[in-house]
């Protein structure tokens, strides 16, 4: 089994400790690349460091909505500056995080809106593929992406929506990715939508260190607990972990204009 983590925070402090034998464990159950999603200007630094390390870590940079309040307009416009500087380079992959988080009522819905058309418009004009935080605010991600219509498409991350919006969101090119909160019995919604999704539609993640499936309920995430969650969902989508295995990295390899290397 061959997998592809599509997002995870491995820069965090969470993984200071122990993240290079946390790699090389991940790598052995069969984790071979994975995803670093930036979150705010801060850590873009710290995460391209990390990246350089090793040849299967690829980085997104991107502002996050929930870091809204630390974020200022001239963010945006070294984001910008980055992205140009590191254009073509192998192991930049996407923008993100972004997106809008309507969960928290303390963010401004507003100051999202812009922030996340300015970093729509940054993977546009770099023909990037956009990884996307959703929370509560389906409709308005939606009705946002129509008017931009990303070439490369992009992921929403931790999908938890409805038939309908999942149908949306692969009409303009997305992929759905999915990690250890469908793997809770409790997510009965989301499980019946995941049983009706095909192969071809969704990506793995774990979002590490956190949404840690219930096979490691309040434990860290990590990267090593992907298969795991890969057979939790294969049971409840109807299919072998190895056919969802394949087809997850197929459909990250295709997004990221990445190798398919699967044997067999």
């Amino acid at each position: 089994m061959q997998l592809i983590d599509s997002h995870t925070h491995l820069d965090f402090p969470d993984f200071d400790h122990d993240r290079v034998p946390l790699m090389a464990h991940s790598r052995a159950l069969g984790v071979e690349r994975m995803v670093v999603l930036g979150v705010d200007q801060r850590n873009w630094q710290r995460l391209w460091d990390l990246v350089q390390t090793d040849s299967h870590l690829y980085a997104a940079f991107g502002l996050h909505p929930m870091y809204l309040n630390d974020h200022r307009p001239e963010h945006v416009t070294e984001l910008g500056e980055w992205l140009n500087r590191l254009a073509g380079h192998p192991q930049l992959c996407a923008v993100g995080e972004i997106g809008l988080d309507y969960f928290l009522p303390e963010l401004d819905r507003d100051a999202q809106q812009r922030l996340f058309e300015a970093q729509l418009q940054l993977a546009a004009d770099f023909q990037l593929p956009a990884l996307l935080h959703v929370r509560r605010s389906h409709a308005q991600v939606i009705a946002t992406l129509k008017r931009f219509r990303l070439k490369r498409g992009g992921i929403i991350h931790a999908f938890a929506g409805s038939r309908e919006e999942a149908r949306e969101y692969l009409k303009l090119g997305f992929k759905l990715g999915l990690g250890g909160a469908a793997t809770w019995p409790q997510a009965l919604r989301l499980r019946k939508v995941i049983a009706d999704l095909a192969l071809d539609t969704i990506v793995l993640e774990t979002d590490a260190p956190d949404m840690a499936p219930v096979m490691f309920a309040n434990q860290r995430n990590s990267p090593e607990h992907l298969p795991a969650i890969c057979t939790a969902l294969a049971e409840v989508m109807g299919v072998s972990p190895d056919a969802l295995a394949s087809a997850s990295t197929a459909n990250a390899c295709e997004l990221f204009n990445w190798p398919n290397t699967q044997r067999g």
